[in-house]
């Protein structure tokens, strides 16, 4: 794995950063892992990766994250980049759930630190983990093992999963947004509504736009080559041009944001769908 080494993060804070991070213990897990076979069991055939991921750096990482140690350190360095906890940030996706899903989809899963959570908050329900490097599959597929859950793993992109429409009561992202083009986030609005049956929730865990518009200087921190384009964006409008109602857009720790929106229900195609809190329910009422 190779750094780039004049990046804001590598020259000022990844000295302070690793100081914390056991190093030996790191190493000793990536040599337990046969990562080429693990890998090619997960990849997909014939997978043609987009230009927009091979041919960037993420996090100052040549190569991104089609690479064993930008699996291995992710999480060691995760948890320190998630002020003020990164249990807290990601649960804060598990609290906006207002369905009881049956199947979930987890777009971007990554190491599957949210996958993970969202099978311990639904342990009844099919839960699916996608990501583009298989790499990071690997290590969601260890860390499921090694948590006693039983969770699929596929390998592919989130714009275009492959999967039947309709199909899915839950479909999550998180932290996925700002490693994306604003068309690839839109496209990855798109088919998460086709994935979803009506009245299906969508959720988005991410940073948070208007802090990142205001900071400007945060965006320099990490090699996030899309982070500008996703800072002056906007997911609310992504999710309505999709086609979701009831989007709604929460402040999590002042630095992340979470976003929610409802596949409306197919009786009522020109729906607006508003939340009430009184009867803790769904409500899809017409617009006039």
């Amino acid at each position: 794995m190779t750094v780039r080494k004049d990046t804001i993060f590598e020259q000022f804070l990844a000295p302070v950063v690793w100081l914390f991070v056991d190093e030996k213990a790191m190493q000793q897990l990536s040599r337990s892992i046969d990562w080429e076979t693990e890998g090619d069991r997960l990849k997909r055939p014939n997978l043609d990766y987009p230009d927009y991921y091979i041919t960037q750096n993420f996090h100052g990482i040549e190569g991104g994250y089609l690479n064993s140690g930008a699996a291995v350190s992710y999480d060691p360095i995760t948890q320190y980049a998630l002020p003020p906890h990164e249990g807290w940030i990601r649960q804060g996706l598990i609290d906006a759930i207002r369905t009881h899903p049956r199947r979930i989809l987890d777009l971007g899963c990554g190491t599957g630190s949210t996958t993970i959570r969202l099978k311990q908050a639904f342990p009844d329900a099919e839960v699916i983990g996608l990501d583009l490097s298989p790499y990071m599959l690997v290590m969601a597929q260890y860390k499921a093992k090694q948590a006693g859950l039983e969770i699929q793993w596929v390998h592919g992109p989130a714009e275009q999963t492959g999967f039947a429409p309709n199909s899915f009561d839950l479909v999550t992202a998180s932290l996925l947004f700002h490693e994306t083009p604003a068309e690839i986030a839109q496209a990855i609005a798109q088919e998460s509504f086709r994935l979803l049956q009506p009245g299906g929730q969508f959720l988005i865990l991410d940073g948070n736009q208007k802090t990142l518009r205001q900071t400007e200087w945060l965006t320099q921190i990490f090699e996030e080559p899309y982070i500008q384009e996703y800072a002056g964006g906007s997911v609310d409008a992504w999710m309505g041009a999709a086609g979701f109602g009831a989007v709604q857009t929460t402040e999590v720790w002042l630095l992340n944001q979470v976003t929610s929106g409802i596949k409306p229900l197919p009786q009522s195609p020109a729906a607006s769908s508003r939340w009430t809190e009184q009867e803790e329910s769904w409500v899809v009422a017409p617009s006039y």
